[in-house]
């Protein structure tokens, strides 16, 4: 491929991994990874709420990594929370999961702002054929988008596997119970999953700049070396 294709691809691949850097890090401080709405199931049992009666009992919620807001909704109108992670829910929640997400999250922005780094400078740059090179860009770009696959794997699970949205309404709840009524991954979760697409793209720009994966050999230079080892 020409040198002004491959420094446009290479700078194309460069802004995205910037990008997708800013973005995660903005997912990371959101409260838009889950939104659903909880149910008092108690207060709709005590009063054998049914149909429209029920939506007095439905409150809403969201959340994020650090922090998230509640409606608590018991039949009474509402009345908003506002909840922390740390360290309040700490006690009830799958903490090991909780904190591997941030900091993969943590790795994944690291590691998206070493690739845009490199990307640019194999763009402008002469890289050496070593981790500067294209060896380094296959590298940041597996290690970026399995981040991102890990991250979307662990808070998953929590949230559906370990019922999150469900401990977070119950916290402090002495009297009533509460269920989750509705519940679907938010903005930030999606951005994630952009993140590691864009990742796994670049990781194809690279290899569509002419640059072989990294391990891989082809049969030209098997060809040759076997000539080589007959003449000697």
């Amino acid at each position: 491929m020409p040198a002004p294709q491959k420094k446009l691809l290479f700078c194309t691949a460069g802004l995205l991994s910037l990008g997708c850097a800013l973005g995660a890090a903005a997912a990371v401080g959101s409260q838009l990874w889950v939104r659903g709405s909880v149910l008092c199931s108690t207060g709709a049992l005590l009063v054998n709420a049914s149909g429209p009666e029920l939506h007095k009992f439905i409150g809403a919620i969201q959340y994020g990594l650090f922090s998230g807001q509640r409606v608590r909704q018991c039949g009474l109108g509402g009345r908003p929370l506002q909840f922390s992670f740390f360290p309040d829910l700490l006690r009830i929640i799958p903490a090991s999961i909780h904190v591997s997400v941030i900091l993969f999250c943590t790795v994944l922005i690291v590691f998206a702002l070493v690739g845009a780094g490199f990307f640019m400078f194999n763009a402008f740059g002469s890289p050496y054929e070593t981790l500067h090179g294209p060896v380094g860009l296959y590298l940041w770009s597996f290690i970026s988008c399995s981040c991102g696959c890990l991250i979307m794997i662990l808070f998953s699970s929590e949230v559906k596997i370990h019922h999150l949205s469900e401990k977070i309404a119950n916290f402090k709840e002495g009297t009533f119970t509460f269920k989750t009524h509705s519940e679907q991954f938010a903005n930030s979760f999606w951005t994630i999953l952009a993140c590691s697409l864009v990742h796994f793209l670049n990781a194809l720009l690279i290899r569509f700049a002419g640059f072989e994966f990294p391990f891989s050999k082809s049969e030209e230079s098997g060809t040759i070396t076997g000539a080589v080892d007959l003449m000697y």
